[in-house]
């Protein structure tokens, strides 16, 4: 499976929608925030990892990587005929190992799943 670049969630006007309209939830080391997109073709994601938790640049996009990764191996566990737009926000403060992200991102793909179960 590959993460192409339609799968990245840039619209500036996309992104404030998400977070004005989306609903969340927290899964431990993961703010998630959701929004169902009617027009949309792939699922979006949007990876975040705050500035103020991690002053070097290099760790940030370390943990975008691995989040990156996480999802690209598991995005098959979204079952879902509505387009999801997501927001996977970090909000540990110390350093996670691969292993425990991933873990976490499938829980997250689960909640999701019951969500839309439950919305549709």
């Amino acid at each position: 499976m590959t993460f192409k670049k339609s799968e990245r969630l840039c619209s500036k006007k996309a992104i404030q929608e998400l977070f004005s309209k989306g609903s969340s939830f927290y899964i431990y080391p993961f703010k998630i925030i959701s929004r169902a997109d009617p027009k949309g073709s792939f699922h979006q994601i949007l990876i975040s990892v705050p500035k103020r938790n991690f002053k070097k640049a290099v760790l940030r996009n370390k943990f975008k990587r691995r989040i990156r990764e996480a999802y690209r191996l598991n995005k098959h566990l979204l079952k879902s005929t509505s387009k999801l737009q997501i927001a996977y926000i970090y909000t540990a403060k110390e350093l996670l190992e691969y292993k425990e992200i991933e873990r976490k991102l499938i829980l997250a793909l689960e909640r999701l799943n019951q969500q839309l179960a439950k919305g549709e």
